[in-house]
């Protein structure tokens, strides 16, 4: 399985928003995306408040969540 480069998707920057982890190119917090799915939003949801997030930012994000999470024991 690939492994999803998370830098490639979001990073810190001391700079931008104190250092909060921001989805590459913007200033939306990938919290901002954490909270919109447990709080029963979708990711259309989260797209259509946050335009300068690609889709391809918040599936590339979840999978190196999932990849992280979900390694076998």
């Amino acid at each position: 399985m690939k492994q999803t480069e998370p830098q490639l998707v979001f990073h810190s920057d001391p700079e931008i928003l104190g250092g909060t982890p921001v989805f590459i190119g913007t200033h939306v917090p990938v919290q901002n995306l954490v909270d919109y799915l447990l709080g029963g939003e979708t990711i259309d949801d989260f797209l259509e408040g946050f335009p300068t997030v690609k889709r391809e930012q918040v599936i590339a994000f979840l999978e190196a969540v999932k990849e992280r999470l979900l390694v076998p024991a």
